[in-house]
């Protein structure tokens, strides 16, 4: 028997975007462990090949207050690089490749995938490491404070989010 006019609206209405529940902390941090491991082969073929070169080069000397001019370098190029892959993929795809593979999706606050601009408000706490000495612990100190605010947020969403305009993070399967 049918049921015509129960006001249902049945099995075939497709997911609209945005419609994703939002993800939870563990799938997110695992998406990017997958995301940092394979930037750590580029980092083995691009940065260290020029830090190596520098050193052969002889110009890998003291820069600022004792610090290498090749490991300044070393840290810009690897932000760059880092912040460019996850702007890049976020607001050209909403996922970048740890996403894919984690079965999740970054959207903008239309639901769509968020601008580059708001891709790179979200992801630039990666470029701390730039900073001398204590940039690395700058970059660890986000890390958390984004895990916290995450963890606490009803909607699952971190500063970095909030940030970059109202992004957030959501499933996609």
């Amino acid at each position: 028997m049918t049921n015509h006019g129960s006001g249902e609206q049945g099995d075939a209405v497709e997911s609209a975007p945005g419609s994703g529940a939002s993800a939870d902390l563990g799938p997110r941090f695992l998406a990017r462990l997958i995301d940092f491991a394979m930037l750590w082969v580029a980092y083995l073929v691009v940065i260290v090949p020029i830090v190596v070169v520098a050193i052969f080069s002889g110009s890998y000397g003291s820069a600022i207050g004792g610090f290498s001019l090749g490991g300044i370098v070393a840290g810009i190029i690897w932000a760059a690089i880092v912040v460019g892959y996850f702007a890049g993929m976020e607001s050209s795809r909403g996922q970048t490749v740890g996403k894919m593979v984690m079965k999740l999706r970054t959207e903008g606050p239309d639901g769509g995938n968020p601008s580059l601009e708001m891709a790179i408000k979200r992801n630039i706490w990666i470029a701390l490491n730039i900073i001398p000495i204590i940039g690395g612990l700058a970059e660890l100190a986000a890390a958390i404070y984004i895990a916290v605010t995450i963890s606490q947020s009803p909607t699952n969403t971190g500063w970095h989010d909030t940030f970059a305009g109202g992004t957030r993070v959501v499933t996609t399967g």
